[in-house]
């Protein structure tokens, strides 16, 4: 069952509000002073990096313009970033002019990431992802 453009429009502007609050949260308060403050909860649980660990690192990074650390730290913040730029716009676009052409995008997205050529090379991607957490002992 396809999730409907209000659903995910909802959806999408739900994790924005929270994903711009937690990268201020982190920049402001977290990184200021220098904590080390754990949330990934598979970390805690498992105390391996999960793929994701240093996302927001990364995008902070990336957004204090150093990007070859933002890389390092985590390559899928930069996939991160950049939803978290256009995504915003293209929602509001869409809202205002009443069109769907982010919802259709996704449907496409949804569909071509079945496809088992993109989707296996794509899971690789992620274990390599996650191989390269673990050896920098994120």
């Amino acid at each position: 069952m396809a999730i409907s453009s209000k659903q995910l429009y909802l959806l999408l502007g739900v994790l924005l509000i929270a994903g711009y609050s937690w990268v201020i949260y982190w920049n402001v308060l977290i990184r200021s002073r220098h904590s080390t403050l754990e949330v990934c909860i598979f970390k805690k649980v498992t105390t391996l990096p999960c793929p994701s660990c240093g996302a927001t690192r990364s995008v902070s990074a990336f957004l204090n313009g150093n990007f070859i650390d933002g890389i390092i730290t985590n390559p899928l913040g930069l996939v991160v970033l950049i939803i978290m730029l256009i995504a915003p716009f293209w929602l509001l676009a869409d809202i205002l002019m009443g069109k769907e052409t982010l919802h259709k995008f996704y449907l496409k997205v949804e569909k071509t990431l079945k496809k088992k050529a993109v989707f296996i090379p794509l899971i690789i991607l992620m274990l390599s992802n996650w191989i390269w957490n673990i050896y920098k002992n994120l």
